[in-house]
């Protein structure tokens, strides 16, 4: 059985990359697998992939996708100070609801 990471960054968080090729990129997150400890980050890390002929792809050719990367490579990305923060927790006083909470601005996030 795999290990589940927990991964603070949900679909549609803007990150920016940290090292790597794509050091310094911002970019929309279009999904995560908590399984792999990846995201996929829209823009980066796009790769051509030679697909031949199928009923679904009748042309074949040079594609191009995108393709995840490892979530500890990622930061999210606070617009207000133009810089990469960590992510922590705010639990109401109820007990039964918790925000996430950018570290640099403490500005919430939705």
């Amino acid at each position: 059985m795999n290990k589940l990471y927990k991964i603070r960054i949900k679909k549609g968080d803007n990150v920016i990359v940290r090292n790597g090729k794509y050091k310094g990129k911002t970019g929309k997150v279009l999904s995560t697998s908590p399984k792999d400890n990846t995201v996929t980050i829209e823009g980066i890390n796009i790769v051509k992939k030679h697909q031949k002929p199928t009923k679904k792809f009748p042309q074949g050719g040079i594609i191009e996708i995108t393709k995840p990367i490892n979530v500890s490579k990622v930061n999210i990305y606070d617009s207000t100070l133009k810089k990469p923060s960590r992510i922590s927790y705010k639990i109401a006083a109820d007990g039964k609801s918790k925000t996430r909470i950018l570290k640099t601005s403490g500005k919430e996030l939705k």
